[in-house]
């Protein structure tokens, strides 16, 4: 069951210690909204190719206990594909993994540890 996760419990794990791709993975299914800056580390799956990419994606994250999805506000893109991996990925692998949705969504555009390719112009 798809889970979510607060931005201040996010934030703890990016800063834990913790390898993104291997501890844990964040998936941005922002379209061109994503040019705008991205949560460091986190990885851009554009919901108009979401379906396209979901094999891969399960693929490479079999092994990564906790992902982590979003959008612009996590109301409607992340969620859906977040429901939609977690799914899949029960269907084809073990189900030892912990799938979050960031509740507000991409939150952290003032914070430069957190953030990366910020562009004010897009926001």
């Amino acid at each position: 069951m798809v889970q979510g996760i607060i931005g201040s419990e996010l934030v703890k794990l990016i800063k834990s210690g913790k390898v993104p791709d291997k501890d844990y993975l964040i998936v941005d299914v922002r379209d061109d909204d994503w040019k705008g800056g991205n949560i460091k580390g986190s990885r851009n799956h554009p919901s108009q190719r979401f379906l396209l990419e979901l094999d891969d994606l399960i693929e490479r994250t079999k092994d990564v206990p906790i992902t982590i999805f979003h959008c612009a506000l996590s109301q409607e893109r992340g969620p859906k594909a977040a429901k939609i991996y977690e799914e899949t990925r029960n269907t084809l692998h073990d189900t030892n993994h912990t799938v979050y949705v960031l509740q507000g969504g991409f939150i952290f555009k003032d914070d430069p540890e957190l953030v990366e390719n910020w562009r004010e112009i897009i926001w």
